[in-house]
């Protein structure tokens, strides 16, 4: 496992992250808690120090399973936790609902109130990192959600302010990166192989700034594994049925071809460690965020922080 610092502000962490919304007991389908546990302590014996999670994800079950986990570790003072507020999931506590509801709220008071229930949940005294949780640009153009930021830094409830940057917003809100880059140590964004819409000016500007960079949806939910078809289809409780769609897997599928050349020369390595190390491979790019459900499937995607061999120059945008 290798480890860099997390932008010129941030912490140092592990190369190769764990994801958590996919324990988080929805929209993924479903998950077994006890499964959910082995696998983080599978990513914190094999080198992982990041975890990226947010309070919405199982209406903060998944915040609580990471709670239970360092709760058992010794090594738990060296795990970096960032979190995300912004979806006003509270109204909907007790409510059965197949996939999340969308409720913005990134006032002062709703992000003041998100991040003590997270430090809660989390059994923490300040939060490493929070990130605004990929609000629009309407939002993003107000003043309230980094009013808020300032607030929490300055009151000590969080040490590094972040922003999850919208999927596919890359280029249209990269603008808020230069207005607010004094204040944000960190962002996340969507890349992957297939969409590297963050090359275009996002990544660029971090680069410049010096901001964190933590890549998620570095697998497209799961399509770069190579374990999906064109006849793949997910359940009512999966946000994959709408997300890769029929329509849009057979799309995806279709670009992948271009890549099978690497694919078979470094065929000792596993389509999802190829995608992961590309996403790293940006100089802009400090960690990357798989998912893993299983102790197998992080024990795999911890492989990628190593692969700093391959070379992905002949696939330039």
């Amino acid at each position: 496992m290798k480890y860099t610092k997390l932008g010129a502000r941030g912490p140092v962490i592990s190369t190769v992250g764990f994801g958590a919304w996919g324990i988080s007991g929805r929209d993924w389908g479903r998950t077994d808690d006890d499964s959910s546990r082995r696998a983080i302590h599978a990513a914190i014996d094999a080198g992982v120090t990041f975890i990226d999670t947010a309070d919405v994800y199982g209406f903060g079950h998944s915040e609580e399973l990471i709670r239970q986990v360092l709760a058992e570790r010794p090594d738990r003072d060296k795990i970096i936790i960032a979190t995300k507020a912004g979806n006003n999931f509270y109204p909907y506590l007790g409510q059965d609902h197949v996939i999340t509801p969308a409720n913005n709220d990134y006032s002062v008071k709703h992000l003041e109130f998100a991040a003590e229930q997270s430090l809660k949940r989390l059994n923490l005294e300040t939060l490493d990192i929070l990130q605004l949780h990929s609000p629009g640009l309407d939002i993003l153009e107000r003043d309230e959600p980094w009013l808020a930021l300032e607030k929490l830094k300055r009151d000590g409830k969080i040490k590094h302010a972040g922003w999850s940057v919208l999927s596919f917003g890359e280029t249209a809100q990269a603008h808020i990166l230069d207005r607010h880059h004094d204040l944000l140590d960190v962002i996340q964004v969507r890349y992957n192989l297939l969409e590297r819409q963050a090359e275009d000016v996002l990544l660029p500007m971090a680069l410049r700034y010096g901001t964190g960079v933590i890549v998620r949806i570095p697998l497209l939910f799961g399509l770069l594994s190579g374990k999906f078809n064109r006849t793949t289809i997910f359940g009512e409780n999966d946000h994959r049925r709408s997300n890769l769609s029929p329509e849009k897997l057979s799309a995806y599928l279709n670009e992948l071809e271009a890549y099978k050349p690497v694919f078979e020369k470094y065929s000792s390595y596993s389509m999802t460690q190829i995608s992961l190390r590309f996403c790293i491979s940006h100089p802009a790019c400090h960690v990357v965020i798989p998912g893993g459900k299983t102790g197998d499937q992080v024990e795999e995607n911890v492989v990628a922080s190593d692969l700093n061999f391959i070379d992905f120059k002949q696939f330039a945008k």
